[in-house]
């Protein structure tokens, strides 16, 4: 295991790791919101998706990954998928981080969203639509019994979502069926759900489909936006970790996978053409 004297001390980018795709929409939302600084992506293409996986599997791949950003320069790195941040997060934070380097920081996508739901539903009934890792690990209900403890939480899975969107048919007829089964699905256990978490970052490409068949009254919360936000406030907070972020607004991509085969998918999630590189953890 590599040691703080091992790694780079010099400033570097913010690394983002996502299994797949999905994380791309919540780079995007960053760049959006902190264009000044570097990114540096990476996806574990190669391996997703993680959603089936155990959560021994999940923290193996997700501390491989965490490892690889460090060497890059990350001082920094946000986990930004839902089922990394639900299975590896907590144990990386808390048992791996004090013995590679106590001044570098993980973070997640989930607390970041449930911050935010609490002051939004007015029914106090809340959904999750997750992949099944995700829903399993229970991680949503958790962090809101803690910080919105007179919430009711309804978690429904959505197996073939993810599917959809990476196979590109996240706007085809097709989708309308396992969208709104899926919807239909949840509000029928609880009909006073007013506000729904997509709780998983592939998400934001069906959003087309789960508003057309998800009732108006229903708030949908993408976790995005959010996510930027806690991040840009994080960094005001910890000014000794804004100081070891380059900015000079790049982003880079790596992918272990087929580099040809990432910046194909990837343009879709980004809404522009991009160069990714691959490597292996």
């Amino acid at each position: 295991m590599e040691t703080a004297s091992q790694l780079p001390s010099a400033p570097g980018p913010i690394g983002v790791f996502d299994s797949g795709y999905g994380g791309l929409t919540i780079l995007r939302e960053m760049r959006e919101t902190m264009p000044q600084c570097d990114f540096l992506y990476l996806g574990d293409n190669a391996r997703a998706p993680y959603g089936t996986r155990s959560f021994d599997v999940v923290y193996e791949f997700t501390l491989q990954a965490v490892r690889f950003l460090f060497r890059q320069g990350c001082h920094l790195v946000i986990l930004a998928c839902n089922t990394a941040s639900a299975k590896a997060l907590r144990t990386i934070q808390q048992t791996d981080l004090p013995l590679i380097d106590s001044h570098r920081r993980v973070l997640g996508v989930i607390r970041p969203t449930v911050e935010i739901v609490g002051s939004l539903s007015q029914t106090r009934h809340v959904g999750i639509m997750a992949t099944q890792g995700t829903v399993r690990s229970r991680t949503y209900e958790l962090e809101l019994a803690k910080l919105s403890p007179d919430i009711q939480v309804t978690s429904e899975a959505c197996p073939m979502w993810v599917p959809l969107v990476e196979n590109e048919e996240y706007d085809s007829p097709g989708a309308d069926y396992f969208v709104r089964e899926r919807i239909d699905s949840l509000l029928s256990r609880d009909p006073l759900i007013d506000t729904v978490i997509l709780g998983c970052t592939h998400y934001p490409l069906l959003i087309g489909k789960i508003r057309q068949y998800m009732p108006h009254c229903v708030r949908i919360v993408e976790q995005g936006k959010y996510v930027a936000e806690s991040l840009k406030e994080y960094l005001m907070r910890h000014t000794e970790m804004n100081e070891r972020i380059t900015t000079q607004g790049s982003v880079r991509f790596l992918t272990t996978e087929q580099a040809e085969v990432f910046q194909t998918k990837a343009t879709i999630f980004m809404g522009e053409p991009l160069q990714a590189e691959r490597v292996q953890l």
